[in-house]
């Protein structure tokens, strides 16, 4: 799928949840996600393209995948746009969400020090060089903070 389906893809979502949610417009339409979608820059292109065809002011929340999940489940916001497929697909299939729908993807990068003392530079098997540098004891930095990214670090 590429970008432009994707962006559609999630306009069409958000347009068909705003026409159900209510015809007044004076109740705000809350959609959480991460930081990773906020850092993308889409959301400064989509709000003010929204906002000039729906009357439904947009609430954002920026947070973790794991926040905006609880935020969805607690009923604390309509929609959840984030980056944990395992975590999606449980928030669906115990009816908190109604249709998961991919819009983008993420790649990652491992970054270390010069010198590499883990020996992972030339590693393509990502798992492999998280046991690297899990078995050579070397300093590894996580955002810990139950996002998307943080229980792909887990896994």
């Amino acid at each position: 799928m590429n970008l432009k389906q994707g962006v559609t893809g999630l306009l069409f979502v958000i347009i068909g949840f705003a026409g159900a949610v209510q015809a007044e417009s004076a109740k705000p339409l809350r959609l959480a996600t991460t930081t990773s979608v906020e850092n993308s820059g889409l959301l400064d292109f989509l709000l003010p393209e929204f906002k000039k065809d729906f009357p439904y002011e947009l609430k954002v929340t920026v947070v973790g995948s794991g926040k905006a999940l609880r935020l969805g489940r607690t009923g604390d916001v309509d929609i959840v746009w984030v980056h944990s497929p395992v975590s999606e697909k449980k928030f669906v299939d115990e009816g908190y969400g109604v249709r998961h729908k991919m819009v983008m993807r993420n790649d990652f990068v491992l970054a270390g020090p010069v010198n590499d003392p883990a020996q992972i530079s030339t590693e393509k098997n990502i798992l492999n060089a998280f046991k690297k540098i899990a078995a050579t004891e070397q300093l590894f930095v996580s955002r810990g903070d139950d996002s998307g990214t943080n229980k792909k670090e887990l896994s």
